[in-house]
């Protein structure tokens, strides 16, 4: 553990960082290794992105707790620059001596999320922060697309307006053939076949693109095609489902 912070004699709890499922249905039973589990269930405080997804997975990890007696709290929306105020009061717990778990509405905490604000503060604070193993759409993507996993970068979400959006792909993609860097994006589901229809009108026909959708679940897709054989396939269900883009010019 950490040494005790403002000079109490209490030593800080620690931040374990706890991943959950991508989709409601994973093909291979348990998501988490044993360990990352069992550390989940004994904690009794949970800093969260939204409550009602949050008891949603603790109940898929088989937690062993009611529910309406664990401490589950959201963090303020970015809009409120989530102030040092209320981050500290988040992290009180673990001030107090006690462990804390900060979960996600999807796969990794503090990965394309809004957690790593409350990670940030807890190194400030002292708190020891110990991430477990688990999902990532991200880096399953990566490992299953056939591109390059040395040197890659995560842009999260493109511009919303089609002009902004339709510059920063032509420079993603001319950026990963001058460096040979995957470039990899996320959309809003909603958003997604539009976003794909832009890719195959904007993209040179030999950049790879790889889609990958609802990862780590029974309705899994992952696939990467040159933009000039997507043209020629059948386009994938996109609408709707949670859906990550890579490409390597």
């Amino acid at each position: 553990m950490s040494a005790p912070v403002d000079g109490g004699s209490t030593t800080p709890g620690a931040l374990y960082l706890v991943p959950v499922a991508l989709g409601e249905s994973t093909p291979w039973g348990n998501f988490l290794p044993e360990q990352a589990q069992h550390i989940a269930a004994r904690l009794r405080h949970f800093v969260v992105e939204t409550a009602r997804a949050a008891r949603a997975h603790l109940k898929q990890l088989d937690y062993p707790h009611p529910l309406r007696e664990t401490d589950i709290r959201e963090l303020p929306p970015a809009t409120e620059q989530a102030s040092t105020a209320a981050l500290d009061s988040l992290l009180a717990p673990a001030l107090g001596g006690e462990d804390i778990g900060l979960m996600s509405d999807a796969g990794c905490p503090a990965v394309a999320d809004p957690g790593a604000r409350l990670v940030a503060r807890a190194h400030a604070l002292g708190i020891r922060v110990i991430p477990l193993v688990g999902p990532s759409s991200i880096l399953l993507g990566l490992m299953g697309s056939g591109l390059n996993g040395q040197s890659f970068c995560f842009h999260g979400y493109l511009p919303v307006g089609e002009t902004e959006r339709d510059t920063a792909l032509r420079a993603i993609e001319d950026e990963s053939r001058r460096l040979g860097r995957t470039q990899i994006f996320i959309e809003t589901p909603y958003r997604n076949e539009r976003m794909f229809e832009a890719l195959l009108k904007l993209l040179k026909p030999e950049t790879r693109l790889c889609i990958g959708c609802e990862l780590n679940t029974d309705n899994e897709f992952l696939h990467t095609r040159s933009v000039r054989e997507w043209k020629k396939a059948d386009r994938p269900a996109l609408a709707k489902r949670p859906a990550l883009f890579l490409l390597l010019g």
